[in-house]
């Protein structure tokens, strides 16, 4: 038996760009649909946060000449694209039930996000993709994936990084002797400054005893034999 029953995965929009860091890439898109069903096939229900950073970033902003809330806007249009993709993806391996829920209305190609709805589907066994953050600008798509993995009583979040294996001490790309850390709770982690996901993410999953695993995306297999029961990456919990 899996050790978690319903899992959020956060997944970042560079985790479906490849190489290129932008745009998308079939074969990352692929292998990301690969994953997300093996986590699917043991049994888990599993709903996915999809980031749109691989389209547009709200601190692009300044570059473009354009607003912040602006350019919030049309990073969660991104987010909305790669769900559609990443549904695309999985729809041709599988028959399992795929849901698209948004944040932003946009009826015509998404349901919006329904809480209760949003369980039905997981209940029902389908997948679901959830785009849009939470429809605000100013907020980035870490606070929105521990909101969803709360309002779904997910038994855990699955933060998929890009390029990175867990937590360390220090930027491992720039210190070789950077140490990963196995297992963190929230109160050391804020208090050393970690860097993978916004503060008030951290915060609210403080707050409200969410556990959190955070692995390498390129890793394979990781989601699953995290479900089963390895403490892959590096597992951030609450104080005991």
């Amino acid at each position: 038996m899996p050790r978690y029953g319903r899992v959020v995965v956060k997944l970042s929009g560079e985790a479906l760009a490849g190489q290129a860091g932008s745009g998308a890439d079939p074969a990352s898109l692929s292998r990301v649909a690969d994953e997300v069903l093996s986590v699917r096939e043991l049994g888990v229900q599993v709903a996915v946060v999809v980031g749109g950073g691989n389209f547009f970033r709200g601190r692009m902003a300044d570059g473009w000449g354009i607003s912040r809330a602006e350019a919030d806007n049309i990073g969660m249009l991104g987010t909305i694209m790669n769900c559609l993709m990443l549904r695309g993806a999985l729809t041709a391996r599988t028959e399992i039930d795929v849901r698209v829920m948004t944040a932003v209305p946009m009826q015509s190609v998404a349901e919006p996000f329904i809480r209760l709805r949003a369980v039905r589907h997981l209940e029902h066994g389908s997948i679901v993709l959830l785009a849009g953050g939470i429809g605000q600008p100013y907020v980035t798509t870490d606070y929105p994936a521990v909101q969803r993995a709360l309002e779904l009583e997910a038994d855990a979040l699955l933060v998929a990084k890009r390029g990175v294996d867990g937590v360390y001490d220090s930027d491992p790309k720039a210190n070789p002797d950077a140490v990963r850390y196995d297992r963190l709770n929230y109160d050391e982690a804020l208090a050393a400054g970690v860097r993978v996901m916004d503060t008030s993410a951290f915060v609210l999953a403080n707050e409200q005893s969410l556990t959190m695993h955070v692995f390498d995306v390129a890793a394979d297999k990781a989601m699953r034999a995290i479900c089963e029961g390895a403490d892959l990456g590096t597992r951030i919990s609450p104080k005991a």
